[in-house]
């Protein structure tokens, strides 16, 4: 999936900053709002990548999870999360570290999970968005 099969790609928005601090190149418009609503999320909170998109009533999981990947690095990533609560492979670790570090619900795996990983306890965790913040895009 490319970066033009973002929804709404007329024109880019603001810059944000990379883990460097240094600017980032314009993001694609879809992009800004997918990680204004990751930012809004409170912590030991979680929005799967469907709840995004219904959020902003556009584009959809697969979207919103092409957006994590490019550009999430610069907002709270964990946040945004698979539907089943599994954490997000290759970022297990460090994503486990914020969730525990936010006090995030997890269910604690059984000797016989792969990895003995927890998953994120989605029926306590997740976040509808609650009473919807002013000047929202």
């Amino acid at each position: 999936m490319s970066e033009e099969s973002l929804p709404d790609e007329a024109g880019a928005q603001d810059t944000r900053t990379g883990d460097d601090g240094a600017p980032g190149e314009a993001l694609p418009a879809y992009a800004e709002r997918v990680l204004d609503v990751a930012e809004l999320i409170p912590p030991g909170r979680v929005m799967t990548y469907g709840d995004v998109a219904e959020w902003l009533e556009e584009g959809g999981p697969r979207q919103v999870g092409r957006v994590m990947a490019l550009y999430g690095g610069a907002v709270p990533w964990w946040r945004v999360v698979r539907a089943d609560g599994v954490l997000l492979p290759g970022h297990q670790q460090r994503a486990l570290g914020h969730y525990r570090a936010e006090g995030t619900p997890l269910k604690e795996a059984s000797r016989a999970a792969e990895g003995h990983l927890p998953r994120i306890d989605m029926r306590r965790a997740r976040w509808d968005g609650g009473e919807r913040a002013e000047g929202h895009t």
